[in-house]
């Protein structure tokens, strides 16, 4: 959603319909940067749930969303370059440190 942001102009201009047009775009927006930045929480805790992981991936996975859904939020109700970037920059950290979490703290 943050590239689609930045780069919304230059989609357009080569004539990909990236973002919805009109008053969808606002609500598009919101529910893919920040509704499912809230779902990954609750997912990322399925290992822990499952006892395939302890308590330090639980607590930096915890950490990592709500970070993460933190980012998604700005970029939500603040819908710049700037708050994009930060989102996208926020997207690239989480995974790769909710795997390592997890490599790290596996109980099996």
């Amino acid at each position: 959603m943050a590239i689609a942001w930045m780069y919304r102009e230059d989609y357009v201009r080569a004539g990909y319909l990236v973002l919805p047009k009109g008053d969808l775009r606002d609500p598009f927006v919101f529910w893919q940067s920040f509704v499912v930045s809230l779902f990954l929480i609750p997912l990322s805790l399925i290992p822990a749930i499952a006892g395939e992981s302890g308590l330090v991936y639980s607590a930096g996975a915890l950490l990592s969303g709500l970070i993460f859904s933190y980012y998604g939020a700005r970029f939500a109700f603040c819908r710049s370059n700037v708050a994009a970037r930060q989102l996208l920059s926020a997207s690239i950290v989480y995974l790769p440190a909710v795997f390592i979490l997890m490599m790290l703290d596996k109980t099996r």
